[in-house]
């Protein structure tokens, strides 16, 4: 590695320490600062085979320690590299408390070449605090590194499917880590994406006009910029799961058109779905569902921080604007964290999305 490269990530990461000191040269970090206080209440590991991503993300978790105390670990892999190497640095993320003393989260980033299943396990995940529960972020596409024996170390598995590029392939992987690792907790930023529009197409339906429609509807529209076409199923998904609706398959119409889906009510009405892609939009841009005599919209325009609320009942009329979530995933994440639970909505979710994304086959 050049020294100029050896620099970039001694400023991004810290001090670089021997593999076998790395618990000492933490607590020597400590001794020495004496007016900062060392807190955790999780182990957060950041973990990409992406070529200099372990410096971004330690400005991520700068980023998350605002609010999240943890110790956190960065992992970067070259796993196509012939040499097979690892190196070490610590650093510590303080931020002041009541404008006085500061309160610090312990970072140590590991890069590996090479071959880095065995040592990924043995020697990274060492250095995890073992009274602390462990929330494991993988960005990228899943890879042979992601087995049983990584995952069984996992209480909260934070991805992005948005980055997958055999969505299908990959979340039939994650179906069956949900069965075989039952205290595992799945968590899609793209899931979370829509969580705010979610809460804001449920408080519609609380209207007793809107909910005495919802068994009529006859059409749902979902938009979503082209890069988050898993957050548009994984929503359309959640309406089918929460009404009970049903799969429809042979109503005779043209069912080629990509994420065009047809479901029909407990009432017998028919249903027609659409996930249409719009590349100038917000990532969710729309749901809207309708029928004869009402119609439900969420909408968001492209860098809004709002929702606009809409609920269209002939005479009765809401409109109304409410907070939306931020598009970054380092902001996701946090949101995330900081409602915790088992992400047992996601698990009910799943079998119909799978069913909707089984359309790609």
């Amino acid at each position: 590695m050049s020294k100029t490269i050896q620099d970039e990530y001694t400023l991004a990461l810290g001090k670089e320490v021997a593999i076998d000191s790395v618990d000492m040269e933490l607590r020597l970090l400590w001794e020495a600062d004496k007016a900062s206080t060392n807190a955790s209440l999780i182990n957060l590991a950041v973990y990409s085979e992406e070529k200099g991503a372990i410096i971004r993300n330690s400005e991520l978790v700068q980023t998350i320690t605002r609010e999240h105390a943890c110790r956190a670990i960065l992992i970067g892999i070259d796993r196509d590299s012939a040499e097979t190497s690892i190196r070490a640095w610590i650093t510590a993320h303080c931020h002041l408390s009541h404008g006085r003393k500061s309160v610090c989260c312990e970072q140590i980033a590991f890069q590996l070449t090479g071959k880095a299943t065995g040592r990924l396990r043995n020697t990274v995940f060492a250095h995890l605090n073992s009274d602390l529960p462990l929330v494991f972020w993988w960005q990228g596409e899943l890879s042979p590194i992601f087995t049983e024996r990584l995952y069984s170390l996992i209480d909260r598995f934070v991805f992005d499917s948005s980055e997958w590029s055999q969505p299908l392939k990959s979340f039939r992987c994650i179906e069956q880590v949900m069965e075989d690792a039952g205290d595992l907790h799945p968590m899609d930023i793209e899931w979370t994406r829509s969580f705010q529009i979610r809460l804001a197409v449920a408080g519609l339906f609380d209207d007793p006009l809107a909910a005495r429609a919802l068994e009529h509807m006859t059409r749902i529209r979902i938009v979503t910029h082209p890069d988050h076409r898993m957050a548009g199923l994984q929503l359309l998904a959640w309406v089918v799961q929460r009404t009970g609706w049903t799969r429809s398959l042979d109503l005779g119409l043209d069912t080629q058109q990509d994420d065009h889906f047809y479901f029909e009510t407990h009432e017998g009405a028919d249903v027609e779905a659409v996930v249409e892609s719009n590349p100038a939009g917000a990532p969710i841009g729309l749901i809207e569902l309708s029928c004869a005599d009402c119609t439900v919209r969420v909408s968001r325009d492209a860098g809004s921080p709002y929702l606009h609320q809409q609920l269209d009942a002939g005479n009765h009329q809401i409109d109304r604007c409410t907070p939306a979530n931020q598009d970054d995933a380092a902001a996701l994440v946090m949101n995330q964290l900081s409602r915790g639970g088992k992400n047992s909505l996601y698990r009910r979710m799943m079998p119909v999305f799978l069913d909707l994304l089984g359309d790609d086959v």
